[in-house]
């Protein structure tokens, strides 16, 4: 007999005798012998049940928190088309391409082209990126996962992996059953930021694993060509696995407000092959969306595309959509059955400023100086500025302002010249202006003005070099510095157009006394009647003759 099957007798027949003894010494020892190796036996069945259940409750609380909070949905489970989607042409026509892709992912391989991993969409909040992929999903008839990177993030590491492995391994099932499939992970600057030395930055413990998960997501993004499955694995063993493997065409969509900060093993190719900008429409973008929303709403003929998409330059899909249902909200509280204009206006008026809501303590006085102060402000921008519109002034309180004087561009436009600048510093000083020439007192609600003077000055001398020098603090990397070092400067040039200002006010007093009056009696005031008072006193509309006097 050989030495090591001797061993494994030599246990077999030691553990028999161990065996043997304990009944000897129980049959020996009567009941209360029994008695014991029952409690014995019966303690150990309670221990071993502990840590069974100890075991489950953390493999059960392991599960749960490793679940991917992922909506999935399927072909013909949305009606979302290209149609639905206005605003950006373009982007439509690059998504379509990607669409053509996903449908003859066969054909395309055929040809000797790889399927497109991923797609980036950058852009600001509201321009549709979500939106966008969930139509590409649609158009494309391939399953739709939605998933927001934070949710990935938990406090016990390692389970965000498991979360985009889980999320991942049912896209392929998924994809090798409908030909394709999307995967959508919104705001990923939560989990793809770059990484930095020492393991923090985007990951290590403090950021909940971050880079750990980033690393899986790379990995998930780009797989190696391994035929994971269970069919596979058996297949594997046995010996019988001789198939190539093919990787199921899965792509990944993202979207992000900051590519910047992403990490550049993500935005590499393989991984997000393409990247679209999805900005914010542009006119006739806007008119393209509001034609979509207002057919939807009952409204008069006050309200257009065209007047409301000049109102609202910079506004994304998803702020007119909310203006215009607010537009709805308020005609339906003052009992109208449609909606008009006004309650547009009233709309945008509560989004971008607040809700009205006036100071009946305040004294006459304290009335008048605020009347004075935004007078001072919609007199310059009415005379020094033509590519813009005066939309409304009031000495109404809305948000933490006691009164505003807000102006509307007259159309769209994308760089500003010398002149402009200087422009909006004096309808920033207007104010200032209009308390020392006429309240003969300085007041300090022109904090605000003073700063987002300051700050045009600053820009003007030492940005974009429109003064004496072409030097720019952009160079310095010190913005601090740079304000130190122009600020002789910066001052005379606050004073040299304070006094232009003061000239400006000085010879259209009328007009400054009568917008406060105005103001004093209604409250508010809209651009087309502040253009009224200027032809009752002046016989003419809107002119540009103040600014071009002063470029003489």
């Amino acid at each position: 007999m050989r030495r090591y099957q001797w061993i494994r007798w030599r246990k077999i027949l030691l553990w028999l005798g161990i065996i043997a003894a304990v009944l000897i010494i129980l049959t020996v020892g009567g009941p209360t012998y029994w008695a014991v190796a029952w409690g014995i036996v019966t303690l150990l069945f309670q221990l071993l049940f502990a840590i069974v259940f100890i075991i489950i409750q953390f493999v059960a609380l392991f599960w749960f928190l490793a679940r991917g909070r992922t909506y999935w949905i399927l072909p013909g489970e949305t009606g979302s088309t290209w149609d639905d989607y206005r605003g950006n042409p373009e982007i439509v026509e690059n998504a379509k391409r990607i669409v053509t892709l996903l449908k003859g992912v066969k054909e395309f391989k055929e040809m000797g082209g790889e399927a497109i991993r991923g797609l980036l969409l950058c852009g600001p909040p509201g321009t549709g990126k979500s939106y966008l992929a969930q139509v590409i999903a649609n158009e494309a008839q391939v399953p739709f996962a939605y998933a927001s990177a934070p949710s990935f993030q938990n406090m016990f590491f390692g389970v965000g992996n498991l979360k985009v492995m889980g999320l991942y391994r049912k896209a392929r099932k998924r994809a090798t059953e409908y030909g394709a499939c999307i995967i959508f992970i919104d705001e990923i600057d939560a989990i793809g930021m770059k990484r930095q030395g020492g393991g923090m930055g985007a990951g290590g413990m403090l950021g909940m694993g971050g880079a750990g998960l980033l690393n899986e997501l790379l990995l998930q993004m780009d797989p190696p060509n391994i035929d994971s499955t269970k069919i596979a694995k058996l297949l594997r063993s046995l010996g019988l696995r001789r198939k190539k493997a093919e990787r199921p065409p899965v792509m990944t969509i993202a979207a992000t407000n900051l590519p910047d900060v992403l990490d550049s093993a993500l935005l590499r190719p393989g991984r997000f092959d393409r990247q679209l900008w999805v900005d914010s429409p542009d006119y006739d973008g806007r008119i393209d969306v509001f034609q979509y929303y207002l057919k939807k709403v009952k409204h008069d003929e006050t309200l257009t595309p065209e007047k409301a998409a000049l109102d609202t330059i910079g506004y994304s899909p998803a702020q007119i959509k909310h203006i215009v249902n607010e537009s709805v909200v308020i005609a339906h509280q003052r009992g109208a059955q449609v909606t008009n204009y006004e309650d547009f206006r009233a709309a945008m008026e509560t989004y971008e400023w607040g809700i009205a809501q006036p100071l009946r303590s305040m004294s006459e006085d304290e009335k008048r100086n605020v009347a004075y102060h935004e007078a001072g402000h919609a007199v310059a921008q009415f005379l020094l500025k033509p590519h813009e519109r005066v939309w409304k002034v009031t000495i109404i309180r809305r948000g933490g302002a006691l009164g505003l004087a807000a102006t509307k561009p007259t159309h769209e436009r994308y760089n500003r010249s010398d002149s402009e600048i200087l422009a909006e510093i004096q309808v920033c000083l207007a104010a200032r202006a209009v308390e020392e020439e006429f309240l003969q007192k300085k007041l300090n609600g022109v904090t605000s003005d003073l700063h987002r003077a300051t700050e045009l000055a600053g820009a003007y001398l030492g940005i974009v070099g429109m003064g004496d020098e072409l030097f720019s603090w952009l160079a310095t990397g010190s913005r601090v510095d740079g304000l130190k070092s122009l600020r002789p400067k910066i001052n005379e040039l606050l004073q040299d157009q304070m006094l232009q200002v003061k000239k400006l006010v000085r010879d259209y007093s009328d007009f400054v006394h009568a917008i406060a009056e105005e103001l004093l009696k209604r409250g508010d005031l809209t651009g087309e009647e502040i253009e009224e008072l200027h032809e009752q006193l002046y016989g003419q509309g809107k002119s540009v003759s103040a600014e071009e006097e002063q470029n003489q």
